[in-house]
């Protein structure tokens, strides 16, 4: 028997065992309240609940990443302005101040994820979109080069904890199966933010006045936004299934029932140690992380010096900022489609990955050979470059979907945040000032990326096709009873090398 979450999607348990070493689990009561529902019962009840999830978590991922996106943007917006002659960045200053934010990740990374797994989740988000919005405000009043640096390096500890968050709680809220098209759903707000972002600051362009400037406008009204939408998700997000108070206790239970095909559980608080010297064994966390470092180098480049580079193609800061529209037009449609497209086309997870580096790494040879008279072709050739967000939500829906154990997945998802913190820093970082506008180093750079992230992808997807043959093979194919003890041990927080029942998602 082919070894395929569909499979596993059609065995629902019923079991009245109690899974023992479980005292942490959350939502444990309530799957096992589930197994007195009918499976009929849950898939036709589950359609309607899938569809109240949507409305409730789904907005709130969206926007909340709009956000996070949108204050990494700010800097690239506010440089197509006055911000690097205000703040004296000449040279290579713009290129550390863009790499500052990446080094405040590189920092917070592994703390904000076990400090994720500890604490309620949705409150914890808040309170760093809270304190966040306050820091981008604080953006107003930088003077200098030094000001400037404190202010982005503490940005980037803060923002951090947002996409393991996002992670997780979508994790929370849905089976691998439902997970592809609400993670693309809420990167691809990526794009949303980079056109919002663009028309804000085109229209703050044209403000005029003696007492702020353009740039500190940008910053101004972003970290507004930020602070009010901080107490909207503090109210309406909750941490966990067991605690939505949109849910009655019946759409609780068939919800934890079915994310429990996961082979996950729910939620494990106790950090194990054990777990983490697992993940730091695997090759395939390696092999991910290498992919975080690679995606990293290609958005730190692209992010911070789009508006540079169209700028070198013989644009205005105005211009340069305007074209920056269909970027975010593009990555939401593309990105949006890949995510539905995977929901139809099983096992094609990794396939997208490697397929949608492509369009960039065209992009790149093109800014790379193209002679500069051309310019509405480079400028075609920069758009694609903001495609990155597709192997990035892949690469998550990979991790998601693919490593079991809660400390486990901790320490997978922080290693794998490090690394693409390293990568942006390195990709603010190869472009040189002195070789403007093609910027010779940051297109190697960038194309090696590419090619880096398809090569680890096809080896990765070799890999968990021969770790699930060989359990196909140890298990003589994958059975009913086999599926239900996978779902026991997944309540026991087994890791995915522990749990023989597990099957890596493609």
């Amino acid at each position: 028997m082919s070894s395929t979450e569909d499979e596993k999607e059609l065995v629902h348990v019923k079991s009245s065992v109690r899974v023992e070493g479980t005292k942490n689990a959350v939502g444990l009561e309530f799957f096992e309240q589930a197994q007195d529902i009918s499976s009929e019962e849950i898939e036709l009840q589950y359609k309607r609940i899938l569809r109240k999830l949507d409305y409730r978590i789904l907005p709130l991922l969206c926007f909340t990443y709009m956000l996070q996106f949108l204050d990494k943007l700010s800097l690239n917006y506010a440089s197509a302005y006055t911000l690097k002659e205000d703040l004296g960045l000449y040279g290579q200053r713009y290129s550390w101040v863009a790499a500052i934010f990446n080094f405040g990740y590189l920092t917070g990374a592994l703390p904000s994820n076990y400090i994720i797994q500890k604490v309620p989740v949705a409150k914890y988000t808040g309170c760093m979109l809270f304190v966040w919005s306050i820091l981008l405000v604080s953006h107003v009043g930088a003077k200098n080069y030094g000001g400037i640096l404190v202010l982005r390096y503490l940005l980037g500890m803060l923002e951090s904890a947002i996409s393991p968050s996002c992670m997780m709680i979508c994790g929370l809220f849905y089976p691998k199966e439902a997970q592809p098209l609400r993670m693309a759903a809420f990167l691809s707000c990526n794009g949303i933010a980079t056109m919002v972002g663009a028309l804000l600051s085109y229209g703050l362009g044209y403000s005029k006045s003696s007492v702020i400037k353009e740039w500190q406008l940008i910053f101004m009204v972003i970290g507004l936004l930020n602070f009010t939408w901080a107490f909207v998700f503090l109210w309406l997000c909750p941490d966990s299934p067991e605690r939505a108070k949109f849910l009655t206790d019946h759409e609780k239970s068939i919800v934890i029932e079915k994310v429990s095909h996961n082979n996950m559980g729910i939620k494990e608080k106790e950090f194990k140690r054990y777990q983490m010297n697992e993940a730091l064994l695997d090759i395939t966390v390696w092999m991910m992380a290498l992919i975080g470092l690679a995606c990293g180098v290609v958005n730190g480049g692209s992010s911070n010096f789009s508006s540079t580079l169209i700028r070198g193609f013989g644009f205005s800061g105005l211009n340069a900022t305007a074209l920056q529209l269909p970027t975010g037009a593009i990555e939401f449609v593309l990105v949006f489609a890949c995510g539905v497209a995977a929901i139809y086309l099983k096992d094609t997870r990794i396939i997208f990955l490697v397929l949608l580096c492509i369009p960039g790494l065209s992009g790149l040879i093109g800014i790379h050979i193209i002679p500069l008279r051309y310019k509405w072709a480079l400028v075609g050739c920069t758009w694609l470059q903001f495609i990155i967000g597709g192997p990035v939500i892949f690469s998550w829906m990979c991790l998601n979907a693919n490593i079991a154990g809660h400390s486990k997945k901790t320490i997978t998802t922080g290693i794998w945040f490090t690394f693409y913190a390293a990568g942006n820093i390195i990709g603010a970082n190869i472009f040189y000032a002195y070789q403007a506008p093609k910027y010779i180093s940051g297109m190697i750079g960038l194309i090696t990326s590419y090619v880096g992230i398809m090569v680890l992808a096809i080896l990765y997807r070799f890999l968990l096709v021969w770790r699930n043959k060989s359990r196909d093979k140890e298990q003589n194919g994958y059975s009913e009873e086999t599926a239900r003890q996978a779902i026991l041990d997944g309540f026991k927080d087994m890791t995915d090398k522990e749990n023989r029942g597990f099957r890596y998602s493609l």
